[in-house]
């Protein structure tokens, strides 16, 4: 039976850390959460359950939810800004296991709205506009009734909503991350305005708080700063954008990824966190 069992969970294991990645923005959590599903379905008599997978969403949300309503309280946590952990491929495709966790073009700065809203709005849009799941069920899972439920997940869409579109063309992509790379290199202030849209948002989690920066002087400015640092770069897909890995003698030491709309690059997110850069599934850029 025990067997049985397993063998049914492994089935849904890669929907569960879907859920999860997109929940929580982290996959170390995500990962901790279907494994606290997996002993919370191995305590439950489930015999009566004819959707086991419905039954595991359902569960996985609670857990997540859980943690959401953690981060809130956490004293420790200086800044409510969090930068989520990014999906690192070769920039010539994704890697199938990825594939999955980036379907819907769940890219990072879809995470980074998401990370913004309350705990139960993000259940409710996450677990309703992305996983089809109906209010009915949400309902039971934030104790709110289905059409405060309905509510959550509207709010949470026009906050969404509100968040640049980012351009889905990698080629074109790519073409303004290298004139960024280029105009940063050479120390051309005047490029690198020309690819940075007027209000852009540059967020670097080192790991000490994450301390926006805004407008397109302050971020070529930076860029300016830390061109000594270009060695190692490499281009990559970062949740399937064009990104860049710095990994000078192949140490990671950053991971940047950029929002691109309208041709000009809206918002830029960095993690440089020594501790989170060495969780990251890197396997995938293995020649």
């Amino acid at each position: 039976m025990t067997n049985d069992l397993t063998e049914r969970f492994e089935e849904h294991r890669g929907h569960l850390r879907t859920v999860g990645y997109r929940m929580l923005g982290s996959l170390s959590e995500a990962d901790d959460a279907v494994q606290e599903t997996w002993v919370r379905l191995a305590r439950t008599d489930t015999s009566d359950v004819q959707n086991l997978g419905g039954w595991l969403t359902t569960v996985m949300a609670r857990v997540c939810l859980n943690v959401l309503r953690s981060r809130r309280t956490r004293k420790e946590e200086p800044l409510p800004v969090h930068t989520p952990d990014p999906i690192v491929d070769r920039d010539d495709g994704v890697d199938p296991e990825h594939q999955v966790l980036l379907a819907d073009a769940v890219g990072l700065a879809l995470l980074v709205v998401l990370d913004a809203l309350p705990p139960a709005e993000r259940l409710a849009f996450v677990l309703h506009d992305m996983f089809g799941v109906p209010f009915d069920d949400i309902a039971g899972i934030v104790d709110r009734s289905p059409e405060a439920a309905r509510q959550l997940a509207s709010r949470a869409r026009r906050r969404v909503q509100a968040a640049p579109v980012p351009d889905a063309d990698v080629a074109r992509q790519r073409t303004v991350v290298d004139a960024f790379l280029a105009a940063s290199r050479d120390g051309d202030f005047e490029a690198l305005l020309a690819v940075l849209d007027p209000d852009v948002v540059l967020r670097a989690d080192t790991g000490g708080g994450v301390v926006p920066l805004v407008g397109a002087a302050a971020v070529a400015g930076q860029a300016l700063t830390y061109r000594r640092l270009s060695g190692g770069r490499r281009t990559v897909l970062v949740n399937g954008s064009i990104g860049v890995l710095t990994a000078p003698q192949g140490r990671p030491m950053a991971v940047m990824a950029f929002t691109i709309s309208g041709g000009r690059i809206v918002e830029i997110d960095i993690l440089a966190d020594p501790a989170r850069l060495a969780t990251l599934d890197l396997r995938a850029l293995d020649d």
